[in-house]
């Protein structure tokens, strides 16, 4: 490494932010990247250990140590290469990723991990700033072609590697705009989506096509896609929400978080209200605003809620409250389970753990309150606890529970392809071969919900997988 004791000398500086304040008042991306001489000094802080727990934390095995070593180094174009030779789109990563690979990291253990989100995303933006990152057409192609459906990350590095691989590639997506939960259940103040863009320019140069408002099986049928290509690769996410079961639910002031966030990103790109809320317009300027469920996007709805302008707004989540420090010896290198303040909850809201949902209240056809009671967690149940009920104000109540899974009707429905016990596309990690011949499933709709990162994974294994069917070999990296 290029400073073995950088880890005794710096400590750990990460990004900071814009003042709450005035983050506010937009939905562009406020945190400030670090100047170049303090990413090598953050750099400097990777230790050179024996054995790099980061790989194995990171999702799609980043060669973390060694580009950490090429930024200490100033040599950004290299640490830009081997950046891209395990991930398609780290501007991605490096904003949206919770970062497991820091969890693992060996100075985790008895210090503060290196800022390894941070760098990555330095690099990245550095790479186009400069003009490194450009199209990587194929030398040759192979006559076979290859249907992708769905566009959010799982379908783009499958994609992508695909066509770099010489396959004809079309990408079907049922949204007007390509990205998936990219696009319209990320926050613009998280990833601005601009980002989406200039990849798809430069999967269009190296010859993906896309076909956008085109929802395999309603408006393309999916036999039509069995009968004209190669191969079929299913990447369409995980999008059956989790429902509201209680009394009350079914007032119109109680709405999918997904439908909320994807509001306010279509006003953000410029489409009008009728175009961007044809259910109606979902707004929390003045009102009281709850969200259901403790995760990033219950935390997306907080700040979204904020600035629209909410009167107030209340996160609550049924698990207790995590503790502020995880127990190192006991959880690391491993994701731990501990208290997570996000920039949306320092920009203003309440937060209440271990609490059951009861009723909503409605008043003349309308929210007018959530009825809740305090639970407590013992041996894997809880039981509530008595006394304890309470009623917050409410004028609109965001349900943000995760999802159960891909939606069926539709795409599945007509696909015929086996589920798993869960609900998700039956296939293995290793073939990614659903039952159905010459379909293949990668990302959420595979694995069931979970991160940007393992969605790229799933995309990058598929596509050498579809590559060698197609081949009978491949030397698309895994």
């Amino acid at each position: 490494m290029g400073k073995e004791t950088g880890f005794l000398e710096y400590d750990r500086v990460d990004r900071t932010f814009d003042d709450p304040a005035e983050r506010l008042k937009h939905y562009k991306e406020f945190a400030r990247p670090h100047a170049q001489g303090a990413l090598r000094q953050q750099a400097a802080r990777c230790m050179n250990c024996g054995i790099p727990y980061c790989h194995n934390g990171c999702p799609v095995n980043n060669i973390i140590p060694d580009w950490n070593h090429l930024v200490y180094e100033d040599d950004w174009k290299n640490a830009l290469a081997v950046l891209h030779s395990t991930n398609n789109f780290p501007e991605f990563t490096g904003r949206i990723c919770p970062a497991p690979c820091e969890a693992a990291c060996t100075l985790n253990i008895v210090d503060e991990p290196v800022t390894i989100k941070s760098i990555e995303c330095a690099i990245i933006d550095r790479g186009w700033k400069e003009g490194w990152v450009k199209p990587q057409p194929p030398e040759r192609q192979t006559g076979k072609s290859v249907a992708v459906v769905g566009s959010g990350p799982a379908g783009l590095a499958c994609a992508q590697q695909l066509a770099r691989a010489g396959h004809a590639v079309t990408v079907f997506e049922k949204s007007d705009r390509i990205g998936g939960l990219l696009r319209y259940g990320i926050p613009d103040f998280k990833m601005e989506k601009h980002f989406i863009n200039r990849r798809a320019v430069q999967m269009e140069a190296e010859g993906v096509q896309f076909r956008t408002s085109a929802e395999v099986g309603v408006e393309v049928s999916f036999q039509a896609l069995q009968d004209n290509f190669d191969a079929v690769v299913l990447a369409g996410g995980a999008e059956e929400p989790r429902q509201l079961d209680i009394p009350g639910a079914e007032l119109p002031g109680v709405r999918l978080a997904m439908e909320f966030l994807t509001q306010q990103n279509k006003r953000n790109a410029g489409d009008d209200e009728v175009r961007a809320a044809p259910r109606g317009t979902l707004s929390a300027k003045g009102k009281h605003v709850i969200v259901i469920g403790g995760g990033d996007t219950g935390s997306d709805c907080v700040g979204t809620s904020n600035r629209q302008g909410a009167a107030s707004v209340t996160q609550l989540e049924i698990m207790p409250k995590p503790p502020t420090r995880e127990d190192k010896a006991m959880t690391w290198p491993h994701w731990p389970v501990k208290l997570r303040t996000s920039s949306s909850h320092e920009e203003g809201a309440e937060r209440d753990w271990a609490v059951l949902t009861k009723r909503v209240v409605g008043e003349n056809g309308e929210v007018a309150g959530l009825e809740c009671v305090r639970i407590q967690w013992t041996n894997g149940g809880f039981e509530e606890i008595e006394g304890s009920s309470f009623t917050l104000p409410a004028d609109l109540i965001l349900l943000a529970m995760g999802f159960t899974g891909p939606r069926r009707r539709g795409l599945l429905d007509r696909a015929g392809v086996d589920l798993c016990e869960r609900g998700n596309v039956a296939a293995d990690t290793t073939r990614y071969a659903t039952s159905e011949k010459g379909v293949y499933a990668c990302g959420d709709m595979r694995r069931g919900q979970s991160l940007v990162v393992w969605a790229i994974r799933e995309g990058r294994q598929c596509a050498r997988a579809v590559d060698e069917a197609l081949m009978g070999r491949s030397e698309l990296p895994r």
